[in-house]
């Protein structure tokens, strides 16, 4: 495990820990296994202490993905054999507030560590989310004002193809003219 000592402090690098936030159900999570290789024990050990404390883990904070969720998960990480890989059914996955109260269930130095550079990371990203939040609302207000520019420049081209388009004969005819003089 490419762990690194941060005064007196284990952790991973932020990528590695990034890399194991996944976008499901419109809410940033991790899996199980991730969180385990993270915390340096095993999945099942992590997902017995969820069990014994089911108070601690409500729906909005862990939930275990569908079947199709699961196999579209794998699909997307060409994960070909789910056995050898430790994913022999649908893992449990943590959202943001999950992944804290593990914390407490898993009562160690080094968990409680990763969970601090966990919540940090969330932290930044939530911080990153709201940095763009603010350049794409001002994209679409910019969209907005060229959109009603292209109405106004279409109206423009409509009123000149009417005045193209009418009857020579119903137009008055202005200007010099030849046939006059």
């Amino acid at each position: 495990m490419a762990n690194r000592k941060r005064n007196n402090q284990v952790t991973h690098p932020d990528e590695i820990v990034m890399n194991k936030i996944y976008l499901i159900r419109k809410q940033k999570v991790m899996i199980d296994r991730d969180l385990a290789e993270l915390y340096g024990v095993e999945t099942r050990v992590l997902n017995q202490a969820v069990r014994r404390n089911p108070d601690r883990f409500p729906g909005d904070f862990m939930f275990q993905l569908s079947d199709k969720e699961f196999k579209n998960w794998k699909s997307q990480f060409v994960i070909s054999n789910s056995i050898n890989m430790g994913m022999r059914k649908a893992p449990l996955v943590f959202t943001e507030h999950g992944v804290l109260m593990l914390s407490s269930v898993l009562n160690s130095q080094s968990a409680i560590q990763v969970n601090i550079q966990i919540m940090r990371i969330y932290t930044r990203l939530r911080e990153m989310l709201y940095t763009h939040k603010d350049i794409l609302l001002k994209m679409e207000e910019m969209n907005k004002k060229i959109g009603k520019q292209d109405k106004n420049i279409q109206l423009v081209f409509d009123y000149l193809n009417q005045f193209i388009h009418e009857n020579d004969k119903n137009r008055k005819l202005i200007g010099f003219r030849k046939n006059n003089l």
